[in-house]
């Protein structure tokens, strides 16, 4: 038996509560895992609240993450023993995920978990600290440098927004954080922000073109944000967008596009392939901080993981929701 938090759906709706289930209970793969952490992250509190139907099927274990040991394997990639962490793949949405001491997965989702972190500090980074690590890698690939000016990060307190001012911070970007939370500058500067903005400057119907600011932007708000972030990045610059917390609209014009030539590089972390999932975290592992990873997450045990899903869609959570899934 093992525990996991269990996702239901009768006649009077959709309930999720800490569960006992079997090993037999588990779902086909060829990888078994014993999960050492999970993480909360933004899918994961609209699959445990139910605010929007992301869980495909039921019962369902949530949990997008989950970061572990190879307990067996006919995968040829993997052995008994191996660290792996998974992010994505439509684990807690159609397949079971990591909010639970046990799972069974396809192999071909699995990466190694690199050597410079635990189990504990890769889910501190989650899905939401890749993605933002590939947002990093897409605007270096596409080309902007520091030299070209600054950098906009909307969503700044968030799990993405967090990690990304640290890893651009550490790419040698300056960067400008958007945050509707006033009150947390003082975090924001100690990731490395240069500037803190108020989100209320991005959030509103905005000229199709404005002042040129930002030499690149990693978003993931969307809607009025990102079509406002476009609207100011400089000539050749690039936005990463990966998130909709704001909509899933775009209320924007070509007129950036074609008049200033900037790029819009679509962020997808759920099916991206082996390669950019191994250097999104080969860059992790490489510049992001240990101290400012603890400063980032903060802890919570399974058992306590549904409330935290709550207040997480309450908008009461700053950076990211690590879960040991062992107490």
């Amino acid at each position: 038996m093992f525990s996991a938090i269990l996702i239901e759906k009768g006649e009077a709706g959709q309930s999720a509560a800490l569960a006992n289930l079997a090993e037999a209970e588990l779902p086909d793969g060829d990888v078994s895992i014993d999960v050492a952490y999970s993480t909360l992250n933004y899918k994961d509190g609209l699959a445990i609240t139910g605010a929007s139907p992301v869980v495909r099927r039921f019962p369902m274990v949530p949990g997008i993450d989950l970061a572990g040991v190879v307990t067996a394997s006919t995968h040829p990639a993997w052995r008994q023993g191996d660290r792996v962490v998974l992010n994505g793949w439509g684990v807690g949405e159609s397949h079971w995920g990591g909010l639970a001491q046990r799972a069974r997965v396809n192999g071909d989702w699995l990466v190694p978990l690199p050597a410079d972190f635990t189990a504990r500090q890769a889910m501190a980074i989650g899905t939401a600290g890749y993605t933002a690590a590939l947002c990093v890698d897409s605007l270096l690939d596409h080309g902007v440098r520091p030299d070209q000016g600054e950098i906009l990060v909307t969503g700044a307190t968030g799990g993405v927004g967090s990690v990304a001012i640290t890893l651009l911070t550490a790419a040698g970007f300056t960067v400008a954080a958007a945050t509707g939370k006033a009150a947390e500058a003082e975090y924001l500067q100690q990731l490395g922000a240069a500037t803190v903005l108020d989100r209320a400057e991005l959030a509103g119907a905005g000229k199709p073109l404005q002042k040129e600011r930002w030499a690149g932007v990693v978003d993931a708000v969307g809607s009025h944000t990102l079509a406002n972030a476009c609207a100011q990045t400089r000539y050749g610059g690039a936005v990463a967008a990966c998130g909709l917390a704001q909509g899933m609209d775009f209320p924007a014009s070509v007129a950036p596009f074609i008049l200033r030539g900037v790029s819009l590089l679509g962020i997808d972390s759920v099916m991206a392939p082996a390669g950019p999932r191994t250097a999104a975290w080969a860059r992790l592992a490489r510049d992001l901080d240990a101290i400012a990873l603890e400063v980032i997450a903060q802890e919570v045990a399974l058992g306590e993981a549904v409330a935290a899903a709550g207040q997480l869609m309450d908008g009461k959570v700053r950076g990211r929701i690590l879960v040991d899934v062992n107490r």
